[in-house]
């Protein structure tokens, strides 16, 4: 009875290490890090091993080792002791000879043993830790700990001829690390659309959202020829008037032609000056800058220059250096939230 309480034990402490190893690859990072900030003490635990990717290499090389010895074990358990408990049975049972017996209960415990780890100590514990990961990882991460230390002088022995195995081939060990190409995040705004967790239109804002950096600044912008501009030498009820009847809070403004882009007219500097001042005899004092973006600027980098510029909108400049048009945070937000709705 104790041989197979033993088994037992054998193929749940495999099923542990599976378990442990999937859970601590499949857990979500920033998951774990907010968890630890709300003052979650597995959380703590389990977050240097996450954040760096040599600590998670060691963890999982915990888990193999913990795996391997306890394959190794059962095995043995199993040829060495369970085998010589079942053949008398056999021999009783079947009729065979005491060697036969023996090669027969070898056989029959080696297969059962066998399936039995495959399921319970591979499988099972396997899909949990890949359906709950961030519970599994918590709830293994203090035995993984302990582990860890009685393991140590082996996991550096193992790793280090590891490292030198692949440095010969040229491979270079950079650790475990959660990293998914914009096209394998795709995928899993995908699967969690199909899995009920994301609605059909927030699945493709995302999406959009991904392939931002795919568009240009040109591919954003409103074309020049399509804007509403202000004349610099315009008087100040013509500009005005041209204000009112657009929707924008700011125009650009040009001299003598529309390729001659000087500026833009913020409409509530226009207002301002005419509250506080009346009208003013010409709008050129309140031409604002600029901030001016190559034609081929990336669009999450025109959002990065608007923002270190603190500016709403950027002239798109071509390669000619003329000004093709403009592009404003609306543009590039209308992107992946779809069109923006005009004021009435």
């Amino acid at each position: 009875m104790g041989v197979w309480i033993l088994v037992a034990v054998l193929i749940l402490a495999n099923a542990f290490y599976v378990a442990a190893e999937f859970g601590a690859v499949g857990v979500r990072r920033s998951r774990v890090r907010r968890m630890s900030e709300d003052g979650h003490l597995g959380a703590r635990l389990l977050l240097p091993f996450v954040q760096q990717p040599a600590d998670l290499t060691r963890y999982v090389a915990a888990s193999q080792v913990g795996i391997t010895v306890s394959s190794l074990v059962l095995g043995a358990v199993g040829q060495g002791i369970a085998a010589v408990s079942v053949a008398p049975y056999m021999a009783s049972w079947f009729g065979f000879d005491s060697h036969a017996a023996a090669s027969v209960a070898a056989a029959l415990v080696l297969v059962l043993l066998t399936a039995v780890q495959v399921v319970i100590g591979e499988l099972v514990p396997k899909s949990i830790a890949l359906r709950y990961p961030t519970e599994v990882a918590l709830a293994t991460v203090l035995p993984m700990r302990w582990s860890l230390t009685a393991f140590k002088p082996l996991i550096a022995v193992l790793n280090g001829t590891a490292t030198s195995i692949l440095k010969l081939f040229g491979v270079s060990l950079t650790g475990h690390r959660h990293l998914h190409s914009p096209d394998e995040i795709a995928l899993l705004f995908a699967e969690s659309r199909d899995g009920g967790l994301l609605e059909p239109d927030e699945q493709q804002r995302l999406h959009k959202a991904l392939r931002l950096n795919r568009l240009t600044a040109r591919d954003l912008m409103v074309p020049r020829d399509r804007l509403t501009m202000v004349d610099a030498a315009s008087p100040w009820l013509d500009a005005l008037q041209t204000a009112a009847a657009t929707p924008f809070s700011r125009l650009p403004v040009f001299r003598e032609s529309r390729d001659q882009i000087v500026g833009m007219l913020r409409v509530k500097d226009l207002v301002q000056q005419y509250v506080h001042e009346g009208p003013p005899p010409s709008i050129v004092p309140l031409i604002r800058a600029v901030v001016k973006v190559p034609h081929d600027l990336p669009g999450d980098q025109v959002i990065a220059r608007l923002r270190a510029k603190r500016a709403h909108q950027a002239a798109v400049v071509d390669a000619d250096g003329t000004i093709a048009g403009f592009v404003t945070i609306q543009d590039v937000l209308a992107q992946f939230l779809g069109p923006r709705v005009k004021p009435s």
